[in-house]
């Protein structure tokens, strides 16, 4: 078979938190709309914390197998931030209606973990290598987030033409608004990590590591420049749409690619 499951690599403290993610996740994204105000930001902050502790047990190995990280764990770990995001949003923004999506996309990332929990990580003696790695993480989250949000609107969008009832739980103009928000401060992030392994890769990573023209690098350079070209038509022209959450896909697609879709065809399918 293609896929194949390092399930022996999961530790306890992963199998015991995925065990209990999983039906709060579930318990969440159907029945979140309908408990009390009180529970639901109760279970909100028991996920986030759960899934918090999930992700960091693997990144800085606090467990019997040590500090690993793959597509899966990647994937979890802009889950999180995601959920992060929508939980801070939910604050200011209570009428919000994306929970079935967060929810949906945390719960697939906690059982891909399960399945492929990642490689073993060759630590550095850089201090600046975890900050690289959070800058690296948080902009995914943040596209992460745009993603969701462009959806809902394009969604949303899709259903006023046709002069049916929206769900999103936002006007479109604020829906719209929390979206490039997500962007603007995910291609912040991004231009942030570029910079940094650009200038200090060496540092960073050792020198057979320093910068170079793979396909991560050209991946993340093309986002970029998908994400500036998208900036740049919103702030001149008023760029929006459908046209522009197509854009919104792209750049995301291309740095899903750089990293997370490389390594799932590395660990998955090449077995390396």
């Amino acid at each position: 078979m293609i896929l194949t499951s390092d399930f022996a690599l999961v530790s306890s403290f992963g199998l015991y938190s995925a065990a209990c993610l999983i039906p709060l996740y579930l318990i969440y994204a159907f029945w979140g709309g309908k408990l009390k105000d009180a529970l639901t930001q109760s279970l909100i902050v028991l996920i986030w914390g759960l899934h918090g502790l999930n992700v960091l047990s693997t990144l800085v190995g606090m467990d019997e197998f040590g500090p690993r990280f793959g597509f899966a764990p990647a994937l979890s770990a802009t889950a999180w931030l995601i959920f992060t995001c929508y939980a801070l949003e939910r604050h200011w923004f209570p009428q919000s209606r994306v929970r079935l999506g967060v929810a949906s996309v945390g719960l697939l990332t906690v059982l891909l973990t399960l399945y492929f929990p990642g490689q073993a990580l060759k630590l550095n003696a850089s201090a600046w290598l975890p900050l690289h790695w959070a800058l690296g993480m948080a902009s995914y989250g943040l596209f992460g987030a745009a993603v969701v949000h462009a959806w809902i609107l394009a969604h949303s969008e899709r259903l006023m033409r046709q002069a049916a009832e929206a769900h999103a739980g936002l006007p479109l103009l604020t829906l719209e608004r929390l979206t490039y928000r997500f962007v603007i401060a995910g291609f912040i992030l991004l231009s942030s990590t570029l910079l940094a392994g650009f200038l200090f890769g060496e540092s960073l990573f050792g020198a057979e590591h320093a910068w170079r023209w793979d396909h991560k690098s050209v991946l993340s350079v093309l986002a970029w420049f998908t994400f500036a070209w998208l900036l740049l038509a919103r702030y001149r022209y008023g760029f929006r749409g459908q046209k522009a959450v197509r854009v919104i896909y792209v750049g995301t697609g291309l740095l899903f690619l750089a990293y997370a879709g490389s390594h799932f065809v590395r660990e998955v399918i090449l077995h390396r």
